[in-house]
């Protein structure tokens, strides 16, 4: 059975427990909500805590409140006087009052104009000579008068062409006085420089225009620069003193040549500049003329500027050459790979080559590097070489007259290998050109060839005479001082030239 007396004690804990929820207004099962009426259940823990989480609002929007006060454009700055004045200068204000700017305000009744304005009695200036422009129309421009500006055209036209004079060309002129306000300044002097070794100067002398003619003495020896590759060919041209636009035409020169990309750090360059001195100071650095590398003495190459087109030839006038199989001789195609009658057997059979006309003699070029494995007489091919380029290629060389290279000699691409000729069962000079694949005859024109410029007998010589002078020039003549006593080898040093009738 219960006890009555706990039965009682927990009807009394139900009835304080209801009007606890009556007093809060919650029903069963309900959960107490953060914000509650502060004014119900005072000192109760929910009105406690719905204190709290209002005052922690409040502490929030306070710490979130935005600041209103003026933004700043810039920070203040103390100005002094005429950094002020400066500013009020670039206001509208001055332009209201009168004023063209603010640093000039405008006349008042005070200020009497001019009846005429002062002007300088001489002006200097520089005029540029533009892209097909004519002298007399830049003088015109530049404030001449018109007989001023056809004299001096006529007089400088005496020295020298005027088409010779180069765009950009700049004109110092001083005007001097004018007569009447309405007639333009007369020319007082013009100076230009025609050409790096020539100075031309028109002046007013005694009423008409003279021009003078001064004749700079210019020292042509050119420069040569040597050193070592190092760890690298350009840096160390650059810091041997050649300058950036000569190594370019040097490293191209040089790569027409030989492989540059292979390992020459022990090797020597070896590079001749044009390079021009006048006694005024200037320098003109012009075209690099030779291009050398050798080792330990022995040349491994030596490119020349040669011809009007100013192309590089090496020492034996073979020009330049690019990536590539290269002709293996310089001359016209008579024969092509294929199905023909012999002319000497007098039957059809197969041509295993390509002949291309040659005279006695005429160089014959390796067509890329390789190995030779045959150099020797050949039946009816007559004096043979057989190059092994690697990767299956091979080349076959016919009917030489002579040899340049022995069996296992390495050779680069465009070395002379031999000399054309008539050896064997052939009809005349010329060079039979095979090439094969795996040991089989190919049709040599399938793969793209790149054809190389000879010189003929007679440039052949004045080119190795030319090469031969250029490789006496000793290194870094051209910087010594220029002798200031010494003149211009058969020229005038000044020259006066009058035109009597100019205006």
């Amino acid at each position: 059975m219960n006890n009555p007396t706990d039965a009682a004690t927990e009807e009394v804990e139900r009835r304080d427990l209801a009007s606890v929820i009556r007093q809060f207004g919650l029903k069963r099962g309900e959960e107490e909500p953060w914000v509650t009426d502060l004014a119900q259940g005072i000192g109760s823990p929910r009105w406690y805590r719905s204190l709290a989480f209002m005052l922690v609002l409040i502490a929030l929007a306070l710490a979130l409140w935005p600041d209103f006060n003026p933004v700043q454009a810039a920070p203040d700055t103390r100005l002094t006087e005429e950094e002020r004045d400066e500013y009020r200068a670039q206001m509208i204000t001055p332009l209201a009052l009168g004023a063209d700017t603010g640093k000039r305000m405008g006349p008042s009744k005070l200020v009497v104009p001019l009846t005429s304005a002062p002007e300088r009695p001489v002006i200097e200036l520089t005029a540029t000579l533009g892209r097909a422009d004519t002298l007399a129309a830049m003088l015109r421009r530049a404030g001449v008068g018109a007989g001023d500006a056809s004299a001096a055209e006529q007089l400088i036209g005496r020295a020298m062409p005027i088409s010779d004079i180069e765009s950009g060309t700049g004109f110092q002129l001083r005007l001097g006085r004018r007569a009447s306000p309405h007639e333009p300044r007369p020319l007082e002097d013009l100076t230009f420089r025609a050409r790096f070794d020539l100075q031309l100067s028109v002046r007013e002398e005694g009423g008409a225009l003279a021009l003078d003619k001064r004749v700079i003495r210019v020292d042509d020896t050119p420069l040569r620069i040597t050193g070592k590759v190092g760890s690298g060919l350009y840096r160390s041209a650059r810091a041997a003193g050649v300058p950036a636009r000569s190594v370019q035409q040097f490293l191209k020169a040089l790569d027409s040549g030989i492989d540059i990309d292979r390992n020459i750090g022990d090797d020597d360059f070896d590079v001749i500049i044009e390079y021009k001195r006048a006694e005024t100071g200037e320098v003109e650095v012009g075209n690099v003329l030779y291009a050398g590398l050798s080792r330990r003495g022995t040349p491994k190459a030596q490119m020349l500027r040669w011809g009007k087109e100013g192309k590089f030839f090496d020492a034996n006038g073979a020009g330049e050459q690019r990536a590539g199989l290269v002709m293996p001789t310089n001359g016209g195609i008579t024969s092509r790979f294929g199905m023909r009658r012999h002319p000497i057997l007098g039957y059809t059979r197969m041509h295993a080559g390509v002949d291309f006309r040659a005279r006695t003699g005429q160089p014959i070029y390796a067509v890329t590097d390789g190995v030779v494995n045959y150099a020797g007489r050949r039946g009816g091919y007559g004096n043979f070489i057989r190059i092994s380029h690697g990767g299956g290629l091979q080349s076959g060389y016919a009917h030489l007259s002579r040899f340049a290279v022995s069996s296992g000699q390495r050779v680069r691409r465009g070395q002379v290998i031999g000399y054309a000729g008539s050896t064997g069962l052939s009809t005349g000079p010329h060079l039979h050109y095979e090439l094969y694949r795996g040991g089989r005859t190919i049709d040599p024109m399938s793969v793209k060839f790149v054809v190389r410029a000879q010189l003929s007998d007679e440039e052949l010589r004045q080119f190795r005479a030319r090469l031969m002078e250029l490789k006496k020039t000793p290194v870094g003549a051209a910087l010594k001082p220029l002798d200031p006593t010494e003149k211009a080898p058969d020229q005038p040093t000044r020259e006066i030239d009058r035109l009597s009738n100019a205006a």
